[in-house]
């Protein structure tokens, strides 16, 4: 998007205004779908690992809010914006997000693999808030009780379908990205976000002690000289290998997309920082711009550090 008009930046916030009168808690989000006000921490050497408390904005879905002056606020301070975010695993609806890729090029057919899973795990999926993307793909919007706390994850349930939970967030509808505009799908813009299936919940929620903590690796991971075998290191390097080759494969208008999913990927696996410098090689490959590709990845590792420290980074 080479220009940003005022009538974009008016629609999205007047969009995000719109969902925050409905309780669910939004911030700014560029073209690129990343966060549209800059950390205030940038460069700090060692990294800040501040999720607002010096109460500046720029902290990406910890800036969420539903306070339509906060809100206001927020996007006077980001003039590039097209969209919003909406935070996940937040009070009152607690969303959680179903995010099902369509990536025929690659095979993914994450609609069937959803299905697949309801009828082997014995769920359906109610009628509920469902966003198209302008890639094909969609997102379902369901709630999870206050008891239970879902993590992100890419890839985990099936390939092509993505989990955003607590510190996650959804691109709202109305939203206009690089690639196209996010919208309501038609028939469910009058319905709420429905409570989630206790089936599927329990796939979304991990046994205690299989969730990687910070600092530690999967099985599947490097040797850190805990919860590694004999081929660990080997099996992270296929997997690395697989995951940049996925990322060089991208055509145009799945890039950015490919370029998260594999980084998200790698860190959920214990290798992200060894991989950070490959994948972002593999992108510029690609034609993504290299400020671009790291700032992807940053957002990949905030993600899915949320699963090992208190399962709240930011998308």
């Amino acid at each position: 998007m080479a220009t940003i008009d005022r009538q974009t930046r008016t629609l999205a916030l007047a969009h995000a205004l719109a969902a925050a009168g409905r309780g669910l808690p939004v911030f700014p989000l560029s073209a690129t779908k990343l966060p549209a006000l800059r950390s205030p921490h940038r460069g700090e050497r060692p990294p800040a690992h501040c999720r607002g408390e010096c109460g500046l904005p720029g902290h990406g879905v910890h800036d969420a809010t539903t306070d339509p002056a906060a809100v206001r606020a927020l996007f006077a301070a980001a003039p590039r914006a097209t969209g919003y975010g909406i935070a996940c695993g937040r009070a009152p609806h607690r969303l959680i997000g179903i995010d099902l890729d369509v990536d025929p090029a690659y095979g993914s057919d994450a609609a069937g693999a959803l299905r697949q899973l309801a009828l082997q795990h014995l769920f359906t999926i109610p009628p509920t808030v469902t966003v198209l993307t302008p890639s094909g793909g969609r997102h379902l919007w369901l709630t999870g009780p206050a008891d239970t706390t879902v993590p992100n994850s890419a890839g985990r349930l099936a390939p092509g379908i993505d989990i955003r939970g607590s510190g996650g967030y959804l691109v709202g509808p109305g939203s206009v990205t690089a690639h196209g505009r996010y919208r309501l799908a038609p028939g469910t813009a009058h319905l709420t976000p429905a409570p989630c299936p206790r089936a599927l919940l329990r796939l979304l929620t991990p046994p205690p002690g299989r969730t990687p903590r910070a600092g530690t690796s999967s099985a599947s991971g490097p040797a850190t000289g805990t919860g590694s075998g004999p081929g660990a290191p080997a099996t992270a390097a296929r997997r690395g290998e697989g995951l940049i080759q996925f990322v060089l494969a991208a055509h145009e208008g799945q890039r950015n997309t490919r370029l998260f999913w594999a980084a998200c990927r790698a860190y959920e696996h214990g290798f992200g920082d060894a991989l950070a410098d490959g994948l972002t090689a593999a992108a510029v490959r690609t034609g993504l711009p290299e400020h671009e590709a790291r700032a992807a990845i940053a957002s990949a590792a905030r993600l899915t550090a949320g699963r090992g420290e208190e399962h709240d980074g930011a998308a």
